[in-house]
C-alpha cells in the first residue's frame, strides 16, 4: 500500500477506528468502489492559473464556470471567485481553498479529503454526497447550502450553518440514507440556527458553545456527542438518540422540544 493510499484512507478510517458506531453506508462502503491511488484521485489536470483564467472568462461571459469532473487534488485556489461553479464529481483532495468564493456552486458528489477551506464562502452551495472528510472548514459560511455529506472528522469551529440542510432524503433510499454524517467532527462555536438536520448524524462530535437554536434534530444521532455549553433554544430533539450525549450547562434546556420522545435520554449526561 502506498504512502498516498495510507493517508487517504487514515482519513476515512479515524472515525471508525475509535468506536464511532457505523449506522447506513459508510465513507469506507464508497471507498471500495474508488481507486484511491488512481491519478484522478491525486493529482491535479489543471493548474492555478488556469482555473483562474477559467473563471474569469465565465464571468466575463455571466455564465458558470465548468470544472465538473476535473482533477484539482493538491491545488492552492485560495482566494479565487468561483462562485456559483460547476464542481459536480471534481475532486479536490488536499486542495487548499481558503477564502475562496464558492457561493452557490455545485459540488454534489465531488472530493475534498483534507481539503481546507478555512474562511470560505460556501452560502447556498450544493454538496450532496460530497466527501470532506478530515476536511478544515473553520470559519466558513455554509448559511443555507445542502450539506448532506460527509464531514466525518472535520473540523467546521465557528463555521456558519445557519438554515443548512443536512436532512435525510428520504425519497429514494435505494443506495442507503443520505444525510449529513459529523461523526466525530469539531463544530465547537458552530452556528446552525434554523438548520434541518433530520437523522443526521453527530455521533461523538464535538459541539461546545455551538448555536443549535431552533434547529431541527428529529432522530438525528447524538450519540456520545459533546453539546456542552451549547445553545438549544426552540431545537427539537424529538427521536434523536442520546446515549451518552453531554448536554451540561446549556442555554435554553427549558424551551427544548421532543426531549421527553428522545431515544435513550436517560443515558444522556445532564447537568
Amino acid at each position: 500500500m502506498t504512502t498516498r493510499r495510507r493517508l487517504l484512507e487514515g482519513a476515512l478510517g479515524t472515525a471508525f477506528a475509535a468506536g464511532i458506531p457505523q449506522r447506513g453506508p459508510s465513507a469506507q462502503d464508497m471507498m471500495r468502489h474508488v481507486d484511491l491511488d488512481s491519478p484522478r484521485m491525486v493529482k491535479a489536470e489543471l493548474t492555478r492559473e488556469q482555473v483562474a483564467a477559467m473563471a474569469a472568462e465565465a464571468v466575463a461571459r455571466n455564465g458558470r464556470v465548468d470544472l465538473h469532473d476535473r482533477s484539482l487534488n493538491g491545488l492552492d485556489l485560495s482566494g479565487l471567485d468561483l462562485a456559483a461553479a460547476d464542481l459536480r464529481w471534481a475532486r479536490l483532495n488536499r486542495a487548499t481553498l481558503k477564502g475562496t468564493r464558492l457561493a452557490g456552486a455545485w459540488l454534489d458528489l465531488a472530493w475534498a479529503l483534507e481539503a481546507d477551506f478555512s474562511q470560505a464562502d460556501l452560502t447556498e452551495a450544493g454538496l450532496f454526497q460530497a466527501q470532506l472528510l478530515r476536511a478544515k472548514l473553520d470559519g466558513a459560511r455554509l448559511d443555507r447550502a445542502r450539506i448532506a455529506a460527509g464531514f466525518d472528522n472535520a473540523s467546521l469551529r465557528g463555521a456558519s450553518l445557519r438554515a443548512a440542510d443536512g436532512s435525510a432524503d428520504m425519497r429514494n433510499q435505494s443506495m442507503g440514507l443520505m444525510r449529513a454524517s459529523f461523526r466525530g467532527a469539531v463544530l465547537e462555536a458552530a452556528d446552525l440556527t434554523d438548520a434541518r438536520l433530520a437523522r443526521a448524524d453527530f455521533a461523538f462530535a464535538k459541539l461546545g458553545k455551538a448555536r443549535l437554536d431552533g434547529a431541527d434534530l428529529t432522530r438525528a444521532d447524538l450519540g456520545g456527542a459533546d453539546l456542552t455549553g451549547a445553545s438549544i433554544i426552540g431545537a427539537d430533539f424529538t427521536g434523536a438518540d442520546l446515549t451518552d450525549t453531554i448536554l451540561r450547562k446549556l442555554v435554553g434546556k427549558e424551551t427544548i422540544k421532543g426531549l421527553d420522545a428522545a431515544r435513550n435520554a436517560d443515558r444522556a449526561v445532564f447537568d
